[in-house]
């Protein structure tokens, strides 16, 4: 499994590095067609890269530790739910890789107003924490976020290739 994290770890840095942007857009275009938008059920814990309504993957994933119904606050440890946007990428985050998701939208933010609290933020899809406090392994089948959607690392690679910033994302119960 080290290995595998590593060979992940090597693909990323080339497709992130200034000399691998041309070949990782070059790679993009042979072995990686783009979605035009993403959809995730939270029930099935599956994120899936759509075009033209057809599904091109599947991916497993883990929710916030609350992970039932909407997210209704800072702090509650659950994953939105929603019509929003893949708003920015940071190769640089504490997970390998992560893209934020443009929650709260204004519905959010109003029902978060109407309850006099905080909707929260900083919502995104990532991969495994860079510095883990468990075993790989133990990160698998089960919600352990604090409200974002983790996937394997080698399935954020996939998922950073395949979309980009203003892509729709909805995510529903």
């Amino acid at each position: 499994m080290r290995s595998r994290t590593i060979a992940c770890l090597a693909v990323a840095a080339t497709l992130l590095s200034p000399m691998g942007a041309a070949f990782g857009q070059a790679a993009l275009v042979r072995h990686h067609e783009m979605a035009d938008s993403v959809l995730v059920i939270k029930s099935k814990r599956k994120l899936y890269l759509l075009k033209d309504g057809e599904v091109l993957r599947e991916f497993d994933i883990a929710l916030g530790l609350m992970p039932n119904g909407p997210k209704q606050r800072e702090g509650d440890f659950r994953t939105p739910e929603g019509k929003y946007f893949l708003e920015a990428r940071n190769p640089s985050s504490d997970y390998f890789l992560s893209i934020k998701i443009s929650y709260p939208n204004a519905e959010d933010r109003a029902r978060a107003r109407a309850a006099g609290v905080d909707p929260g933020g900083q919502i995104m899809i990532h991969g495994l924490p860079n510095n883990p406090r468990r075993d790989e392994k133990s990160y698998l089948g089960w919600d352990w976020t604090d409200g974002c959607i983790a996937v394997s690392n080698s399935d954020m690679i996939d998922i950073w290739l395949m979309t980009q910033v203003s892509t729709p994302i909805e995510i529903r119960p």
